[in-house]
């Protein structure tokens, strides 16, 4: 009996000395005596990525450019990866709801362009509290909780549209009697347009002030066509279609511009201005109806958002691959950032830019334009 007892005495306190090892085991955790190093930064080791574009009928870019584009170089720069994709159609619910769903199907990085630049802040809000990165592609979303932000110098966009009006506006203005100027921005909603309408107006607000040229009519728009084509209407009534100049913020807002124009014979006479490189811009370049575009190589845009989720899957801080900075205007905070430099376009360089590069082949360009035109089909 008494070497039962001893051996039950034993082994109790064998017990003891276990659980009270266990408890300061726990302790040491709690007070933080882990290894650091296996601490994973949000988005590291990240195989299922979200990406979000905010709309099909604006610009031919976003389904039929950036999307393959993103879907190639993104399991590019991470094997084994996953991409969720979506299209938001132009409504900022639509992207919120298609996000979410990403969320629930795991993404872990979120790359979104978003289609209006107040509301998609609410994504990135969501996103933070899930420990998930937002890099925000080709437009800022105003939120100070971005990871990065890729994109064009979009300042740069606007100037190089005004520079070129600056420098070719005389023609136009003695041929039509005129100096009215007419500008058709882009949609509010979209911080880009706001930064495009900046870079315009550096250029051309001397030739205002001086009287070389008169800002006649200035709108938003929503980025459509047909909204473009009902200002540039209005503005042919207001002035009794004396118009030199029309600045349009982007190629499918510009070719509404000139089909208005035509109708009052007048296409090919105002100057012109466009965006995004887009065919039927380029083709409108090549045959005289519109006077410049400014062209964004998409492919560089994708594959340096690639490079940035590459940069959070590996743990590293994106400012190895976003090495600039954007000073978000709602929050102020700077966001790491690529920025692009965008190239201005017209018949001088459509052969050492846009073939070149392979952004659009011969035979898309000179598709239904007889033999000859512009020097290149």
């Amino acid at each position: 009996m008494k070497l039962f007892n001893h051996t039950s005495h034993r082994f109790s306190l064998t017990a003891l000395f276990l659980i009270v090892t266990l408890l300061l085991g726990a302790c040491g955790s709690a007070n933080g005596n882990t290894n650091p190093t296996t601490t994973k930064k949000p988005g590291q080791g990240c195989k299922t990525i979200g990406v979000s574009l905010p709309e099909t009928n604006t610009s031919y870019r976003w389904d039929n450019q950036d999307k393959p584009a993103l879907l190639k170089d993104i399991p590019s720069a991470v094997p084994g990866s996953k991409v969720l994709y979506a299209n938001a159609g132009g409504s900022a619910t639509q992207q919120q709801t298609d996000v979410e769903t990403m969320l629930t199907q795991g993404a872990c990085i979120l790359v979104v362009g978003p289609h209006d630049s107040k509301a998609a802040a609410a994504i990135v809000t969501e996103a933070k509290r899930k420990g998930v990165p937002v890099i925000s592609y080709d437009r800022l979303i105003n939120s100070g909780d971005l990871t990065a932000y890729v994109s064009f110098d979009n300042v740069a966009v606007g100037k190089l549209q005004g520079d070129y009006i600056a420098q070719h506006y005389q023609s136009y203005v003695t041929q039509n009697g005129t100096n009215n100027t007419v500008l058709i921005n882009g949609a509010q909603t979209d911080n880009n347009a706001i930064l495009f309408k900046q870079g315009l107006h550096e250029s051309l607000d001397p030739l205002f002030n001086n009287g070389t040229l008169k800002n006649v009519y200035e709108q938003f728009t929503d980025w459509t066509g047909p909204v473009a084509e009902t200002d540039i209407q209005a503005a042919l009534s207001q002035t009794n279609n004396k118009i030199a100049i029309a600045y349009v913020a982007n190629d499918d807002m510009a070719n509404s511009v000139i089909t208005a124009l035509k109708v009052k014979n007048l296409a090919g006479k105002v100057l012109v201005t466009g965006q995004d490189a887009s065919i039927t811009g380029i083709q409108n370049i090549m045959t005289g109806l519109q006077a410049m575009t400014v062209y964004k190589a998409i492919s560089k845009e994708a594959q340096s958002t690639a490079d940035v989720v590459k940069a959070i899957y590996n743990g590293q801080d994106v400012t190895t691959v976003a090495s600039q900075v954007t000073k978000e205007p709602v929050s102020g905070v700077n966001i790491p950032t690529v920025a692009l430099t965008p190239v201005a376009v017209d018949k001088s360089n459509i052969q050492q830019t846009i073939l070149a590069d392979g952004f659009w082949t011969k035979a898309q360009i000179c598709a239904n334009l007889p033999a000859g035109t512009d020097n290149i089909c």
